[in-house]
């Protein structure tokens, strides 16, 4: 499944200030909930803490994907964020996390999950794809980046 098509303009955010990895996961939960009338906020937060609880889904460099399957969730869906400042994460390597990409499957996709997250881990790795969706300064701007850089 493409990357790009997990998103919409709604759940593409830069200069967001995040707190903490819970607030953020709260926040995110909302704002994915606010664009699936299928998902509760609380059942997106309970699923994402959950997984959290489980090991942190902070990979490295910056960058965390945060994800969970949930029954109520009809197809794939994705929020892209770049916080204003990092926050600490847990992250592999002790570093803080400024980009997120929060991911939710549909329960019974395990396959498609498993394959997603693996793209999402390989295209995050690139240094010049990070840098390259750091030095966006809007909305928009994000957006487009990852228009660009998700076509895969």
């Amino acid at each position: 499944m493409p990357i790009l098509s997990l998103l919409s303009p709604e759940r593409v955010l830069q200069n967001i200030e995040g707190g903490s990895k819970k607030r953020i996961i709260e926040l995110v939960s909302k704002i994915i909930a606010e664009s699936n009338s299928d998902l509760s906020a609380e059942a997106v937060f309970s699923g994402l803490i959950g997984r959290e609880r489980l090991g942190s889904t902070g990979i490295g460099e910056g960058v965390a994907i945060p994800h969970c399957r949930l029954a109520n969730v009809q197809t794939a869906t994705g929020a892209l964020i770049y916080l204003s400042k990092p926050i600490d994460f847990d992250a592999i390597d002790n570093r803080p996390v400024d980009l997120l990409f929060f991911l939710l499957v549909p329960e019974e996709a395990c396959d498609d999950h498993l394959s997603t997250l693996g793209k999402l881990a390989e295209v995050f790795s690139q240094e010049e794809f990070r840098d390259t969706l750091r030095n966006t300064h809007s909305n928009e701007q994000l957006l487009d980046v990852a228009t660009q850089l998700f076509r895969i």
